[in-house]
């Protein structure tokens, strides 16, 4: 499993970015938020999808990030630099706290969900998650949250496009 903090230190293309998080408790939602703002590159990185490349790192872009307290995932939006969606990323996660610098972080379990503005759900790594359990760095019982965890998503929180862009602009308000 890999440890990822909500901060994305580990990406070398941004030389210069604002980051912010901020801990949320309200009636819609209940966890960490953080964003992303990238100010500067020293070379825009992008992501082959759906025969396109789409920029994910890029002077003027945005990456909003979701880390619910009591969901075993975390929702990254990229935003373009009029704050649009690009498209969702969803980590299927095995536990999550607070870094001692106060940064969030999830432990990644493979399982990724990939969501497009016109609905389109797409489950990624799949075979990385298989492939874990095959070489034992997973457990059994962590394979199946993630399956539980990507089934309930699909059926749940991404089943209307246009209410989980509803959520997911209501929780950007809280940190802009």
């Amino acid at each position: 499993m890999t440890r990822k903090n909500l901060s994305y230190n580990s990406i070398t293309a941004i030389t210069r970015k604002k980051f912010q998080t901020q801990k949320i408790e309200t009636p819609l939602f209940c966890g960490y938020v953080s964003l992303i703002q990238v100010l500067e590159v020293d070379e825009p990185q992008f992501w082959d999808f759906r025969g396109e490349k789409i920029p994910i790192w890029q002077t003027g872009y945005q990456r909003f990030s979701i880390l619910p307290k009591e969901g075993n995932y975390c929702i990254a939006a990229i935003l373009d630099e009029n704050d649009k969606i690009v498209f969702w990323y969803i980590d299927i996660i095995a536990s999550q706290g607070v870094d001692g610098e106060g940064v969030p972080y999830f432990d990644d379990l493979y399982l990724d969900l990939i969501v497009c503005p016109d609905g389109e759900i797409i489950e990624d790594d799949r075979d990385e998650l298989e492939e874990a359990l095959k070489q034992g760095d997973i457990t059994r019982q962590q394979f199946e949250l993630a399956d539980r965890t990507g089934r309930a998503l699909r059926e749940g929180l991404l089943s209307d496009i246009d209410a989980f862009q509803r959520f997911t602009y209501q929780c950007l308000s809280y940190i802009k």
